[in-house]
């Protein structure tokens, strides 16, 4: 997630500090009864992101996908020209693409170390494996009128370059939505932005629709933190992004990004997430694997209620310009 969003967030709390202590912490999570994922997030704890990029395709080809490495020229002012590499899975096949995104990069700290990138984004990159791994098998079964392309993204702290190249690639004609995961590693209350553009609606209408079916509980924010959707979003693409909290983290992000002056929290209050990502609080302890896995369930589930969606409209826009198409002209025996 790109931390100037964070920075103009904190503002508001009249805080000296982002990172700056809170007046309230909530419990460490512990990972769930699903120590596999902990155990694989472990593994992308590393001093590079180049060494990170091996271990998601390490994981990609275990579970059996053929992952395509896509390198780009990336880095910003700060870092110089840099190589950035996306890694690519497809599952399915169709004339039109449903993307499904998560930045793998962590940031790099003041003191030129790597952050672990926890929360920030491991979380979200195993959830993307469970959905990628459900779906995969569901589509044994389950015909689907679109692919599904998982596209994990490098160098989104540098300013969603991996996500640019992605879309200079791949071109926008074939996407037909993207759904976003970003800052995802515990908690059971889904987050989501509203604030990707007209072109969405029907995006954030089956979300809704997929949210009251499931019994979740599910936060729409007007205002919600940039991350890799928005290089969709300035393309005209539908998109949400989306990223769990516990429920009281989620009500507190919310009022620090859509409670304005008087949001009710404290003075120089800071929410716990703030706290941890982009620092070295960004650890594995926070993640746990129960809640990890459900979302993930939850993103397999949103691919498939989308292409059910895209399929609904296209077929009533076909049955509207049946409608409304000009009558052929009438002809007598024998074409007189």
């Amino acid at each position: 997630m790109l931390f100037r969003s964070l920075v103009a967030a904190t503002a508001l709390f009249a805080a000296t500090s982002a990172f700056g202590p809170a007046f309230a912490q909530e419990a460490t999570p512990q990972a769930g009864d699903r120590p596999d994922i902990a155990a694989g997030a472990a593994q992308f704890i590393k001093p590079t992101n180049a060494e990170r990029t091996q271990v998601l395709v390490g994981f990609l080809t275990t579970l059996g996908f053929t992952p395509e490495i896509q390198t780009f020229e990336g880095g910003n002012q700060a870092t110089g020209p840099m190589e950035g590499a996306n890694v690519v899975v497809t599952v399915g096949e169709g004339d039109k693409d449903i993307v499904l995104t998560a930045h793998y990069d962590a940031v790099k700290l003041r003191d030129g170390t790597l952050s672990q990138g926890i929360v920030d984004n491991v979380g979200s990159v195993m959830a993307m494996m469970e959905a990628a791994k459900t779906l995969d098998m569901a589509l044994e079964g389950q015909p689907v009128a679109h692919r599904f392309v998982f596209v994990f993204t490098d160098q989104e702290e540098l300013g969603l370059l991996g996500a640019k190249a992605f879309l200079a690639k791949h071109g926008k004609d074939r996407i037909a939505a993207v759904i976003n995961a970003d800052v995802a590693a515990y908690g059971q209350t889904v987050m989501y932005g509203e604030n990707n553009g007209p072109q969405s609606a029907f995006v954030l209408e089956t979300l809704r629709g997929l949210c009251a079916e499931r019994g979740f509980d599910c936060m729409p924010y007007p205002t919600y933190p940039p991350s890799d959707d928005r290089a969709f979003s300035a393309a005209g693409v539908p998109v949400v992004s989306m990223g769990t909290q516990d429920a009281v983290g989620a009500h507190q992000m919310w009022l620090a990004f859509n409670g304005g002056k008087d949001n009710g929290l404290k003075e120089g209050f800071v929410p716990p997430v703030f706290q941890r990502i982009h620092s070295t609080e960004d650890k594995l302890s926070y993640l746990k694997g129960v809640d990890v896995a459900r979302f993930g369930l939850f993103i397999a589930d949103l691919g498939l209620a989308l292409d059910k969606k895209l399929v609904e409209i296209q077929a009533k826009d076909a049955a509207v310009a049946a409608e409304t198409a000009p009558a052929a002209p009438a002809t007598t025996p024998g074409g007189e």
